[in-house]
């Protein structure tokens, strides 16, 4: 894991974009395609308007979305699809963006994906890690054993104030108890993972993840067992870091 720090949320978007997209470039020369995922979330806002600005021949692109609630609308405001739409796809226009339906019927959703993402491996993920060290919504104790690519998560109640203290949702009691998420196992399969992951409320799950134990009860701290992670921050989420041997 290659740790890189730098002094704002905003150079830290830029140095991350800038990684991800020469990964995106080089997939592109290597075999004319490049296959991504696409995280959400307030931490993702800085590097998904610079990897917007990237030159990159987005037709040769497929991105797959990361997870999404269960039993909200796409026109809802906290709708990952609506971020998405907003924010990337409608920006960039890649050749295809596969969404999560979290209104459709949750087996067939998760199967349809899961046949999907099989047929594009993966070049580049782009990650966050949630306060209470989540990887997507893969929530402590994260499952480490499935294979399947996609599944239904229940929302422990750290990661649903999360959501409510980034004012996504008017209050706790809004914010779903399930989504959809990627797996563990199925973002591992990723070459190469970019993880962004700015301001002080991440501190304390950001030294978890690096000097923590891997394990279900630190999701994103399976990361360390990938030979291509770089792991962005800002000096205020990596405030807490004793030391930076990984």
């Amino acid at each position: 894991m290659e740790i890189v720090i730098s002094e704002s949320k905003q150079i830290l978007g830029k140095k991350a974009a800038q990684k991800g997209a020469g990964l995106i470039r080089e997939a592109i020369l290597d075999r004319g395609r490049a296959n991504i995922i696409v995280a959400t979330g307030a931490s993702q806002f800085e590097m998904l308007k610079e990897l917007a600005k990237e030159d990159i021949d987005w037709s040769r692109v497929s991105a797959f979305h990361l997870d999404e609630y269960i039993g909200i609308s796409e026109t809802h405001p906290a709708s990952f699809r609506k971020y998405l739409k907003e924010r990337f796809v409608d920006i960039v226009s890649p050749s295809e963006f596969i969404y999560i339906n979290g209104n459709a019927n949750l087996h067939e959703e998760c199967a349809r994906l899961g046949k999907l993402i099989n047929k594009h491996p993966i070049d580049v993920a782009f990650v966050g890690i949630g306060e209470n060290s989540h990887l997507a919504f893969n929530d402590p104790p994260a499952d480490f054993k499935t294979n399947e690519a996609y599944i239904v998560v229940t929302l422990n109640e750290e990661c649903r104030r999360q959501q409510l203290g980034e004012g996504w949702f008017p209050t706790v009691n809004d914010v779903p108890a399930k989504a959809i998420s990627m797996s563990i196992n199925q973002i591992m399969k990723s070459k190469a993972i970019i993880c962004s992951v700015p301001d002080s409320r991440k501190a304390e799950a950001v030294k978890k993840t690096i000097e923590g134990s891997i394990g279900p009860a630190i999701p994103a701290s399976i990361m360390k067992r990938h030979d291509k992670v770089w792991l962005y921050l800002d000096k205020d989420s990596a405030s807490l870091i004793s030391h930076l041997t990984v």
